[in-house]
């Protein structure tokens, strides 16, 4: 699974969290604890990404949770390419953090 970079996303709360960014299409490990933020991300000619917003999760086991997902048709619709993750062992604070951030970017489809 090949990092294409990293991207901080700022909380409701004024903190900011450093993700990881991978394409929709990597291959998970299994075990993966972590918050995800689901984009369409786009490339600049500078070589710059910028990422549009479409769902904020959290999961003990992101391979599992990724490969049958309830929102998946939400984020087909938003043209979704990337998924970012933020490594968390803890399910509080995971939770806390999706929570800080859905807050914050209210991603479309995070409100269905």
């Amino acid at each position: 699974m090949a990092k294409l970079g990293t991207l901080t996303l700022k909380g409701a709360s004024g903190t900011k969290y450093e993700f990881d960014v991978h394409s929709a299409d990597a291959n998970w490990k299994d075990g993966i604890a972590c918050v995800y933020y689901v984009s369409r991300r786009t490339v600049s000619q500078d070589g710059t990404g910028s990422h549009d917003r479409i769902y904020v999760g959290e999961t003990d086991n992101l391979k599992e949770r990724h490969s049958s997902h309830h929102r998946q048709k939400c984020f087909e619709q938003n043209g979704y390419n990337c998924i970012s993750i933020f490594r968390e062992s803890n399910a509080e604070a995971r939770r806390r953090i999706e929570r800080d951030l859905i807050d914050s970017l209210d991603p479309p489809c995070n409100r269905e």
